[in-house]
């Protein structure tokens, strides 16, 4: 599947396996580490990770939800690892959608400014943030289309998908975005 240049892939899997120019992190405003893919995340990359998401948090503080930052990968198979802030759900009341589209749109704009041609996308807020997975899908795959169609040297993005269920959930918004 493709939007303009731009190869799309899900995949069921661990994004701490994938071999991509930047992996982007669901992390929490702390850059702390947390749970789920932020743990994973931490874990297999290493301390160098914390140790630059301490020196960003010294630097600016909080990083604000739909807001990213930008770090080394640690000892991941990847080059940079994007730390997105995704919303928590509160049933659709707080901007919620908006700030899952700014999480992912500022997740591409910094790979960009890196040069990356290839992403690798968890399904931000979906975990313990709980935001629902069927809209969540729908908004990451709109965000990562329109980005995509006015940005062609992004060669491939992958959401990597932990859940079998999310897998199935993604495989179908994608297929009713008609691609």
């Amino acid at each position: 599947m493709e939007f303009g240049k731009t190869k799309i892939v899900l995949k069921r899997g661990d994004i701490t396996q994938e071999e991509v120019d930047v992996i982007v992190n669901a992390a929490n405003s702390t850059l702390m580490g947390g749970g789920g893919v932020d743990e994973a995340i931490h874990r297999v990359g290493g301390h160098a990770i914390l140790e630059e998401c301490v020196r960003i948090k010294q630097e600016r503080g909080r990083c604000s939800t739909g807001e990213a930052v930008i770090t080394n990968a640690g000892q991941l198979k990847a080059k940079k690892v994007v730390h997105a802030v995704g919303p928590v759900w509160y049933g659709g009341k707080h901007n919620e959608e908006e700030l899952l589209w700014y999480a992912y749109t500022n997740s591409l704009i910094l790979a960009k400014k890196t040069g990356a041609k290839s992403v690798a996308f968890p399904s931000i807020s979906t975990g313990v943030f709980r935001f629902p997975v069927e809209r969540a899908a729908k908004i990451a795959l709109m965000a990562v289309k329109d980005y995509a169609l006015q940005n062609p040297e992004l060669e491939e993005v992958r959401f990597i998908l932990f859940s079998d269920e999310d897998f199935r959930v993604y495989q179908s918004i994608l297929k009713s975005l008609g691609f």
